[in-house]
């Protein structure tokens, strides 16, 4: 009888390339016969049986094995790297590698942008970005090393089914828009506002994690041909495709993230991108849960002036915006003191 084990190892070798589906067709009667599963795979590929044994130990390279670092897990997952939280064995001390993918380390402009992402990121010090500690090569595996920081991130909030109120969405855009003025200071465009890009830490503390996309704001993106962010969040002028953003396109980029925070939707969807990239550009923004949801004007103000269209009508700056959204959020604040003193007051009586 085949092991459940030996079988699903088998599917993994397939489902990540590192076999052919036609080698796994002829290794699997043999297998049902009770032949060595690693044997077989050594007489049908012509590999090591070393290199077989690191497939099993790694989940067919899932798992990185890199000298001084033990793996505790994988933290996330994204299109070209993986993160886990690691313990550096020299300085023992719990980080987060973030490992670029077989497939991505194949493509000479994937690399370049990792090295220069995990290079950017260690010039940078703020309290709402994640630490960079560098960019490594260990034998075939490329990597970088960053802060490990404990806490979900917005998206994964919204998929767990987290409503945001008006007040806490609010702090979020305030957060974002903190370390966002700092990298504007640096002369970086963010370029991929998204719930998926915003972590909150176990201690409540807000943190922009992934710089993939992130560049000085007087240069297009290096793929100038091309739209440069997650489609669903890019300005129109992003959405047009190649062209230089500045600070009021991650304004219009974090404007969509509060609209899903308060709303728990996008403004725009469709499942083609194409779609998507048209809405942002021609559609105007229309949402009845706005009005029926009990959110107040100054609410949709923001969210509208975040997202307009054209360029002069956005808000110009972050320190515009902030301004504006501090101001909302103590005028609630002091709302709310006083009508706790009322309401103490009218028990006493």
């Amino acid at each position: 009888m085949v092991s459940r084990d030996d079988t699903e190892f088998l599917a993994l070798l397939v489902h990540r390339g590192l076999i052919l589906r036609d080698v796994a067709e002829r290794v699997f009667p043999e297998l049902q016969k009770g032949a060595a599963l690693d044997e077989l795979l050594v007489h049908h590929t012509g590999l090591s049986a070393e290199t077989i044994s690191r497939w099993r130990r790694t989940r067919g390279g899932e798992i990185p094995e890199i000298p001084g670092y033990e793996i505790l897990g994988k933290a996330g997952s994204g299109g070209t790297a993986d993160v886990f939280r690691v313990r550096e064995k020299k300085a023992q001390r719990v980080i987060a590698l973030k490992v670029l993918n077989v497939e991505s380390t194949r493509n000479t402009k994937t690399r370049s942008a990792f090295a220069s992402e995990a290079r950017l990121l260690e010039k940078l010090r703020h309290k709402g970005l994640v630490e960079g500690y560098g960019v490594f090569k260990s034998g075939n595996t490329y990597f970088s090393k960053m802060e490990f920081i404990e806490g979900h991130t917005l998206l994964e909030l919204l998929d767990d089914g987290h409503t945001f109120d008006e007040k806490a969405a609010l702090r979020v855009v305030l957060g974002a828009a903190e370390v966002l003025t700092y990298l504007a200071s640096q002369n970086i465009i963010h370029r991929d506002i998204k719930p998926g890009n915003i972590m909150i830490s176990s201690a409540g503390e807000l943190k922009l994690i992934d710089l993939g996309f992130a560049g000085r704001s007087d240069e297009a993106p290096a793929e100038s041909d091309t739209t440069v962010g997650t489609v669903h969040y890019l300005s129109p002028e992003q959405a047009r495709g190649g062209a230089t953003a500045d600070e009021r396109s991650d304004i219009y980029s974090l404007g969509v993230t509060l609209f899903h925070l308060v709303v728990g939707r996008l403004p725009f969807e469709s499942s083609d991108d194409r779609e998507v990239l048209r809405m942002q550009v021609m559609q105007s923004l229309k949402s009845p849960e706005l009005k029926s949801r009990g959110l107040s004007h100054q609410l949709q103000y923001f969210i509208e002036k975040m997202m307009a269209k054209d360029l002069e009508a956005r808000y110009q700056s972050w320190q515009e915006l902030i301004d504006d959204v501090r101001q909302q959020i103590e005028g609630r604040e002091s709302l709310d003191f006083e009508k706790q003193i009322r309401e103490r007051a009218a028990k006493r009586r």
